[in-house]
């Protein structure tokens, strides 16, 4: 599966984005789907996963309350709204899947990457 994320931008504190990550091919309800974030300098952080089905759902403390992921299997296409956001939220964000039972807050495990889209927050 090929992804494409998408709906970075620049925002002050405060303020919502919504990222979006499009998969090619037909299998997309196959996988159980995540986002990650990497900021300069620091490795790459778990933010989020959603099951195939979008009944599961888990989030790193840091968007807990804040961002929400989600999923349209018909567009095969996974989201994540972002509100209340921060400066230490400034990252290059990346989707990815993974073809398991169940997603994970472990980067290695995921078997494809999006390209990343780059969320600048402004203080």
């Amino acid at each position: 599966v090929q992804l494409q994320a998408s709906g970075g931008g620049s925002v002050q504190a405060g303020g919502s984005l919504r990222l979006s990550c499009a998969a090619s091919g037909r299998t997309f309800s196959r996988y159980n789907m995540g986002w990650f974030r990497q900021a300069p300098g620091k490795e790459r952080e778990f933010v989020a996963t959603i099951g195939k089905s979008g009944d599961r759902t888990y989030y790193a403390d840091s968007a807990k309350g804040r961002f929400t992921i989600s999923r349209d299997n018909a567009k095969s296409t996974v989201y994540l709204q972002m509100n209340s956001l921060k400066p230490e939220d400034t990252a290059v964000y990346y989707c990815a899947a993974i073809l398991a039972e169940y997603g994970s807050s472990r980067y290695s495990a995921y078997d494809y990457w999006g390209q990343g889209t780059l969320v600048t927050v402004s203080s």
